[in-house]
């Protein structure tokens, strides 16, 4: 499973958890190893290493450089994937909903390397993912938005119906667009909440690539031209240790 940490892959695994022809034995997770943060979400690895815990799935973290270039994350992704490969992994699971180009990459990356690609969300009505989401009690906060289509209010919310009935015209419900990224603290196969308080919001900008193929994987463990042309703003989240008894 290719876990991000956000809403849309936390939907996907609860599809494919549910789907008879499907076992899932691991997660994947690309992580900026300078700083220690799950990648464009911006949380730390010990919140995302407390979700795996909770889910009670093994976690690999696929280790990047703060701006790979395309052959480096590819030559990486193909190292990291290699011993899963090596236990009997025969399919990737990802929680898009409608970017074609990115399956499609996605699809012949995998398939120069022997591996399928799931989709459990593919093409499924905004609509109906944010139902489902809320009725099943998902539970997310906000982590990161994109300040080309979102101001610094929406960071650090939680995502529920209210943060989806502020959300300006044109912006996609589910995010596909790279609008905002959340962080699930509470889900219908973890083993308990995650406590966590929020800290700092903090606004950060990206310098011009000296060439194009540099890439910033996305929201669901993958690569995708990075967004130079704006500012994000990002809400640290700090983990909270459980009160004793």
């Amino acid at each position: 499973m290719n876990w991000s940490g956000g809403k849309d892959s936390a939907l996907a695994l609860y599809h494919a958890l549910r789907n008879p022809a499907l076992h899932v034995t691991d997660l994947l997770t690309s992580v900026n190893a300078h700083y220690g943060r799950v990648s464009m979400h911006g949380v730390r690895v010990a919140l995302l290493e407390e979700q795996a815990r909770r889910i009670g799935l093994p976690l690999t973290k696929l280790e990047l450089p703060e701006m790979p270039d395309m052959a480096d994350y590819e030559a990486r992704m193909r190292a990291t994937l290699a011993p899963l490969q090596a236990k009997g992994i025969q399919r990737a699971i990802f929680g898009d909903i409608y970017l074609e180009d990115l399956r499609r990459y996605r699809e012949q990356q995998l398939a120069g390397i022997g591996l399928a690609a799931e989709f459990p969300l593919w093409q499924r009505p905004n609509a109906d993912l944010l139902r489902e989401y809320l009725a099943l009690g998902f539970r997310a906060v906000v982590v990161c938005v994109n300040e080309k289509y979102l101001d610094q209010s929406f960071c650090g919310r939680e995502l529920d119906a209210d943060f989806l009935r502020d959300l300006p015209p044109g912006v996609d419900s589910c995010g596909e667009n790279g609008e905002y990224h959340s962080f699930v603290f509470d889900a219908p196969y973890f083993s308990s909440p995650i406590p966590f308080e929020r800290g700092e919001i903090v606004r950060r900008t990206y310098a011009a690539p000296a060439s194009s193929s540099v890439c910033a994987p996305d929201d669901e463990t993958d690569a995708s031209p990075a967004p130079f042309d704006t500012g994000f703003w990002y809400c640290d989240l700090l983990p909270v240790e459980p009160a004793a008894g």
